[in-house]
């Protein structure tokens, strides 16, 4: 683990356990350079302690590299609960997450993520106010949603020449919050959509009202289409399903979708244009940061405006350079953090 958090500059890993609420948390730093390290609180099940702690370092690097590059005075980390199937109370293990995250001391600002939820963010708020998206701050989604339909569009324009979305074929791979959000609005833009998720009623409600596409989800990455949208949890492009992937493009809200950086430079010989995942979906940080900081709306979406022009200039300096765009949006991030 040490190796890990070397390699990625990750500042702390913190852990924790409650065995009353049966809590087993983790807490990873990357850099408070900026400012305090904010990042969202996963509560999923994991194959073993060491997966936990591996998403959380990598996932607190692209939060440090997301809020540099989106403009705001903000270190990264990220919080990892591993989820237990028997959880006695739900209200009680998130309050005793807050008891933990409130002995960092204001050095992490914890925010809802995959698998937590803004009534779980108002139990964290009972036991520390290092936390937003409450329900009083209001759930994220929606923002970090418009905020990839803008950068799709810039994607379009860079790959495809045109930011009209309409007639292109556009596979969203993963429902939730943001994905179902994303789908929404790209069915009204008049794209035609391909869908996955492993929840069926989510796939039959895409079908339903944005006539919709379903695909099996081990399929959807080879079927072909003009942009390929990642939206679930986890990696999913390495070495193998790159070279699956039938699009022109790969633009999508979930986070750490390539496995290496090596799997980026697989995507540029193949001609994919790929939006690297933290500029192109830092709209649920930037709604997060700026209303903990007390923002109007306003503010928000004119700093959630920024988010095209910032892939714009990364796939400027890419095609300069015949670079890999993930390669350069890290070489501009680590300029912003490490300067």
């Amino acid at each position: 683990m040490f190796a890990l958090m070397q390699s990625t500059r990750t500042q702390s890993l913190h852990l924790c356990i409650d065995p009353p609420t049966g809590l087993k948390a983790v807490v990873a730093i990357h850099s408070e350079h900026l400012g305090p390290a904010m990042g969202g609180c996963r509560y999923l099940a994991y194959p073993d302690d060491d997966s936990a702690m591996i998403d959380a370092i990598r996932l607190a690097q692209g939060m440090s590299y997301k809020a540099a590059l989106a403009g705001l005075p903000l270190g990264g980390g990220k919080a990892v609960i591993i989820r237990n199937p028997h959880v006695e109370n739900r209200a009680a293990l998130f309050e005793a997450f807050g008891r933990f995250v409130e002995t960092l001391q204001g050095r992490f600002i914890t925010a809802v993520d995959s698998g937590t939820s803004t009534l779980d963010m108002d139990c964290i708020a009972q036991t520390t106010q290092h936390v937003t998206s409450t329900t009083a701050a209001g759930d994220p989604s929606p923002h970090a949603a418009m905020g990839v339909f803008a950068g799709i569009r810039a994607t379009s324009m860079a790959r495809l020449g045109s930011d009209n979305l309409e007639g292109l074929r556009i596979a969203v791979q993963g429902l939730g919050n943001v994905g179902y959000a994303l789908a929404e609005q790209l069915h009204a833009a008049g794209a035609e959509l391909l869908v996955s998720d492993h929840d069926p009623g989510r796939v039959q409600l895409a079908i339903e009202q944005f006539n919709a596409r379903p695909v099996a989800n081990e399929m959807l990455i080879s079927t072909p289409c003009d942009i390929f949208a990642p939206c679930g949890v986890g990696p999913v492009l390495n070495g193998q399903s790159v070279m699956q992937l039938r699009c022109a493009a790969v633009a999508g809200a979930a986070n750490n979708q390539l496995t290496t950086l090596q799997v980026a430079d697989q995507l540029e010989s193949r001609g994919i244009l790929y939006a690297p995942d933290y500029v192109i979906n830092a709209g649920g940080l930037i709604y997060v940061a700026l209303r903990h900081r007390g923002e109007d709306l306003g503010t928000i979406t004119a700093h959630l405006a920024r988010i095209p022009s910032r892939l714009t200039e990364v796939f400027a300096h890419a095609q300069a350079e015949k670079r890999s765009p993930a390669r350069v949006a890290q070489m501009l991030a680590e300029r912003l953090i490490y300067s």
